[in-house]
């Protein structure tokens, strides 16, 4: 049996906006995958913590303040420094083209934009996620 792709979705900072996450917690779930949503004002220490706590294969987060450019690559860092460097992190919110590149050369896996569609982010996940349990030894 297949072990379950288990993703966190969380929302860092000020921003009380949560549809959009919501709707991709339901469709990732609906794809099969196990969803952890840590809710609201998280902190990215908080998201980093968590996702270590949960064993998940990738985090998404969703932000529309305007702070991608501290947040994303603040949860990378911390990601890192916990031995998590393999757990891809993926999110989307209103960045600009110019911003998601240099946050994809920073090391965030993949940044959607409004109105990317479900089905695309769900296929991005289990791609990214089974991509790198290739790579993982078998033991």
């Amino acid at each position: 049996m297949d072990k379950k792709i288990r993703i966190l979705l969380a929302k860092p900072g000020l921003d009380g906006h949560d549809r959009g996450i919501k709707v991709i917690a339901a469709a990732l779930r609906d794809a099969g995958m196990e969803v952890i949503y840590t809710g609201l004002r998280q902190t990215p220490v908080m998201i980093a913590d968590a996702a270590i706590q949960e064993d998940v294969d990738g985090v998404g987060v969703s932000i529309l303040s305007g702070a991608h450019m501290t947040l994303f690559p603040a949860i990378r860092k911390i990601l890192d420094e916990k031995g998590a460097k393999d757990m891809i992190l993926f999110g989307g919110g209103i960045i600009p083209e110019e911003d998601m590149q240099t946050l994809e050369k920073q090391g965030i896996s993949k940044l959607f934009s409004p109105g990317a569609s479900t089905d695309d982010i769900v296929a991005y996940v289990k791609t990214a996620v089974g991509s790198k349990s290739e790579e993982e030894p078998i033991m």
